[in-house]
Formats: C-alpha cells, structure tokens, sequence
C-alpha cells in the first residue's frame, strides 16, 4: 500500500489505537480483539516492552489486515529502526526534524506532537503529514476549532482527553482522526482476557465516528 492509500485508511478509520502492553502475546490479542470491532490501525508505542518485535509480529501474522506504526518515537534511529520493522507510520510526542526527514526519505507517514499555533505550524511546514497535538486533555475540542480558523490546510489528531464523550466533538471541531489509549484498551479487560469487551468498545468508537461524519 503506499504513503498516501495508507493515510486515506487512518482517516476512514477515524481511530488509531495507542497500545502499551506487556508482551506481544497479549498485545496480538488485543489488536486481534479491536479489529474484530472495526479499528484496524495501530500505533505500538516504543515504550512497550520489545515494541519492534510486536511491531515486526504483528506484520508477519496480519500483513494488510492492519495498519501498524511506531509511537513515542523521539530520534530518527529509533524512526528507522520501526521502519524496517514493518511500521507504516511513525508518531512522536514532540518535534524533531530529523524524524520527520527520516519518514520523507522512507516514504512513510509521520505525525510529531506539537501544542501550541507556533509549534503546529512549525511541524506542518517541516513536513508532517498529520500533527498531533498533545496533551489534547487540557485544550479540548474548541481548541481544534480555534486553530483550524487561521490554519486550515493543517491536518490535527488529538491525543489525551479522548473517550467515548469527547470523541465526536473532536471530529466535528476537525480532528481527521483520533488517538484512543487506555479508554479504548480497557485494562480490567485485558488483565482479564475479556476480548469481547474491547471488540464492544471498538464497535462503539466507530459508532461515534461515523455518527459525527454523518454517515
């Protein structure tokens, strides 16, 4: 798939999961459970535990039935490192110019986390396909509207403060989609191996979506 189907799927989904785990065993489940219920992206990040080796997992036993990428990345040899372990896209919490030159030379998508007007345009112009702004949990949805004013041309995904309440208002405020964590990736559950509880949840998050595009 290339650069740009594969970004037209993040955008159709409206949701990328954002897994931390234990072990690849476990995380395969999970990823497993949210794809029976719809969400078929997923951000591993590289705080997980052999993060590389669930990435490079997850491709040799799902190839195109999900869309994998590489989270928390904070330097271009990580980025590259991801890469070549079978990540499509790579997302950081901060900015760093030489991640997002790492993507462009690989052709993949890359989305660095920014906060404020300054540093969204700055990601934007250095290349970033998608900017995410993080922590989302204290700005909110009108936040999104606010900058969308001024900066139209930027493609937003919020990461923090995002749940089934929020959700919609995020996508109508113009988030072209959505970084769901442990809101999606119930922990009791998990603890528990109660897969349909997360396919349930999955379900509804793409319930929201549609709903707020009007589909």
């Amino acid at each position: 798939m290339s650069k740009d189907s594969n970004l037209q799927r993040m955008m159709d989904t409206g949701i990328v999961a954002v897994i931390r785990g234990k072990s690849s065993d476990e995380l395969l489940d999970v990823i497993e459970s949210i794809k029976a219920g719809g969400i078929d992206v997923i951000e591993v990040t590289m705080t997980t535990p052999g993060a590389l080796k669930v990435i490079k997992e997850v491709r040799e036993k799902l190839g195109d039935e999900v869309l994998v990428g590489a989270g928390s990345v904070l330097d271009p040899e990580t980025a590259r490192a991801a890469m070549l372990a079978g990540a499509e896209f790579i997302v950081g919490p901060v900015i760093n110019k030489d991640v997002i030159s790492m993507c462009k030379r690989y052709s993949k998508i890359v989305i660095p986390g920014a906060f404020t007007p300054t540093e969204i345009l700055t990601a934007w112009e250095a290349g970033a396909d998608v900017v995410k702004v993080f922590p989302a949990t204290k700005l909110g949805p009108g936040f999104f509207k606010d900058i969308l004013g001024p900066l139209p041309q930027v493609r937003l995904t919020p990461t923090g403060g995002v749940n089934l309440e929020t959700a919609a208002d995020f996508i109508k405020a113009g988030a072209v989609f959505l970084g769901v964590g442990s809101a999606l990736l119930n922990k009791q559950a998990i603890a528990e191996k109660k897969w349909d509880v997360l396919t349930d949840l999955a379900q509804k998050y793409r319930k929201v979506i549609c709903e707020a595009r009007g589909l």
